[in-house]
């Protein structure tokens, strides 16, 4: 009896651990199967299964008529011609930066148009990635052939040029117009919040280099010790290799999010735009995009977007290569070029066509019948910001370890600064996830201030000789010789400068 007892199966028995086993079992397959038929769903929208497909002539007809934007595109072929002539001429920079300047602004829009047409295909959750990415394809290019010249304190200006951009003006302007006759205006609250968090860590990752090299810096010595430098290239190699490492986990922060938000866990795989919170704009929208039909056809929408690519590279490049000659002569300062100037150059676009929004705005306000105001304030820029910081720089830190630039995240004390400021202010107005047109002037006012302020600084002369492809010694006699300043103050420069004369 006893042994018939020890054969009875208790509840915890591997019968029953069995039984949990084949319950998981089954539950994985059906997610399989959910999957299975998430993919089948997608490349039916793709191809626009059942539903009319928009022909190739078309297409091309679309593209042409899209936007007079399009007018400068004849700018493309004569910014080539201004670069190969422009020795003929004393003024061939000059020419050759201002229409290579108004050239990328067609291109500009030729990617946002491109992606929002593969919405269309892709759906708004994964056509955000593109538009994001397309968005932000002028800046990553004019930051890869800035790389690729080492231009490396130009290239740090412009990252974080860039990034307040998208952080300040963009959605100032946009929060501003979009809330000048409504109370307020609705943003995501989950989105929000994830962008808050990838918007500090990013913000984050820069202050450790600097706070690391400050530290170094201002070490104790013992007196009658002999004094070193922390302007040295032991220095930056250690830098050189935080930096690396801070890249990676940067990059795999980014990519974690971006696998949360288009694939987020739990059984009903509830996308973030469909969420009980998600605003009923945001919703509408989403579904507009499911009815939506495209302009272009979506092979033909891919090819202008590989062919618009490598013209603005193209185009883009001369007008790196004239940089340096225009900005001596006309006296700015590389802080604020790089700040300011180049920024709004992937802005101008936008801009552009923002005007001409407006105005048309205005326009039927006064004299017909005014658009009804929408609740759903527009930010996606900080999705760009928060792509460039926690993305593109990044990888432009692993891009320069594999081609021997020796690009750091140490940035400039006054960039990182201004970096901080712009977070809090941002994520300040964001909070309630609710905007209106005076918080949205308050970002636009910051913004002007920065570069009132960007205009009169110089630069941080020790971050300035640890951001060059050669020896610090060699960038310290460099920086000296050329009037740079007097760095005598900074422990071990004056024994470095001399060992670099011999």
């Amino acid at each position: 009896m006893a042994h018939e007892e020890r054969r009875q199966p208790d509840p915890v028995s591997p019968g029953g651990r069995s039984t949990s086993t084949t319950r998981h079992q089954i539950a994985e397959l059906l997610r399989l199967k959910d999957n299975k038929e998430r993919l089948i769903s997608f490349w039916d929208q793709f191809n626009r299964k059942g539903r009319e497909k928009v022909g190739v002539l078309k297409s091309l007809r679309n593209l042409a008529l899209c936007s007079w934007l399009n007018i400068f595109l004849i700018l493309i072929p004569l910014s080539w011609l201004a670069h190969f002539e422009q020795e003929k001429s004393a003024w061939g920079h000059q020419i050759v930066f201002i229409i290579s300047l108004f050239a990328i602004i067609p291109l500009e829009h030729s990617f946002e148009y491109g992606g929002d047409q593969m919405r269309c295909y892709l759906g708004k959750d994964l056509g955000d990635i593109v538009v994001i990415t397309l968005n932000n394809a002028v800046e990553a290019t004019l930051g890869v052939i800035l790389l690729v010249k080492c231009e490396l304190i130009l290239l740090k200006s412009t990252i974080i040029g860039v990034v307040i951009l998208h952080l300040l003006l963009i959605p100032g302007v946009s929060f501003a117009m979009g809330g000048a006759r409504i109370i307020q205006q609705d943003l995501h609250p989950h989105l929000t919040q994830l962008n808050h968090s990838m918007l500090t860590i990013g913000v984050l990752s820069l202050l450790l280099p600097f706070a690391f090299f400050t530290a170094v810096n201002s070490s104790f010595h013992p007196a009658g010790a002999d004094l070193v430098s922390p302007i040295n290239d032991a220095v930056r190699d250690k830098i050189l290799d935080l930096s690396r490492g801070l890249a990676v986990l940067l990059l795999i922060v980014y990519i974690c999010s971006r696998i949360y938000l288009h694939n987020p866990p739990g059984d009903e795989l509830l996308l973030l735009y469909a969420a009980p919170n998600a605003p009923a704009a945001l919703k509408q929208e989403a579904e507009k995009y499911k009815e939506k039909d495209p302009e272009l056809n979506q092979w033909v929408c891919i090819i202008m977007l590989l062919v618009s690519l490598g013209l603005m590279a193209t185009t883009a490049e001369w007008l790196v290569k004239s940089i340096e000659p225009v900005r001596e002569n006309g006296d700015i300062s590389e802080i604020w070029f790089g700040l300011i100037l180049l920024p709004l150059v992937s802005f101008a676009a936008d801009g552009v066509l923002a005007v001409g929004f407006f105005v048309r705005r205005l326009l039927r306000h006064f004299f017909k019948e005014p658009v009804p105001p929408t609740t759903l304030a527009h930010a996606e820029a900080i999705d760009l910001s928060i792509q460039f910081i926690l993305f593109w720089m990044p990888l432009y830190v692993l891009i320069g370890w594999g081609t021997g630039k020796p690009l750091t995240l140490l940035f400039d004390m006054f960039e990182v600064a201004l970096l901080i400021g712009s977070c809090f202010l941002v994520n300040y107005v964001t909070a309630d996830s609710k905007t209106n047109w005076a918080e949205g002037s308050v970002l636009v006012i910051f913004y002007v201030m920065i570069g009132l302020c960007a205009w009169y600084y110089e630069g941080q002369a020790e971050v300035s000789v640890m951001s060059t492809c050669g020896t610090v010694a060699a960038a310290i006699t460099s920086f000296i010789g050329n009037g740079g300043g007097d760095m005598s103050g900074v422990p071990g420069v004056a024994h470095l400068t001399h060992g670099a004369h011999h």
